[in-house]
């Protein structure tokens, strides 16, 4: 009978991935780029089989440069408004 660690270590081996990258990393990047391409906690959540949006938080680690951008965008919605511009 094969287990999943069996089957995740003959995975790993083939895929030449380093030893010390574990089955559950792999969500945590997978969360993680759907967060960055736009989707939502409660989707992501949904296709991690999560049922609590605060299991899936955990779960979503946003770089600096993704922070970065979002501050630059933020930044320049107030500035149009300040100047009386629309949004």
């Amino acid at each position: 009978m094969a287990t999943i660690s069996g089957s995740w270590a003959t995975l790993r081996k083939r895929a030449d991935l380093p030893t010390d990258i574990r089955l559950h990393d792999l969500r945590h990047t997978y969360a993680s780029h759907a967060i960055l391409s736009g989707e939502s906690l409660p989707t992501t959540g949904k296709l991690l089989g999560h049922a609590s949006p605060r299991t899936t938080k955990r779960y979503a680690h946003l770089d600096g440069t993704t922070l970065a951008k979002a501050a630059d965008k933020v930044a320049l919605e107030i500035e149009q408004m300040m100047e009386g511009g629309d949004m």
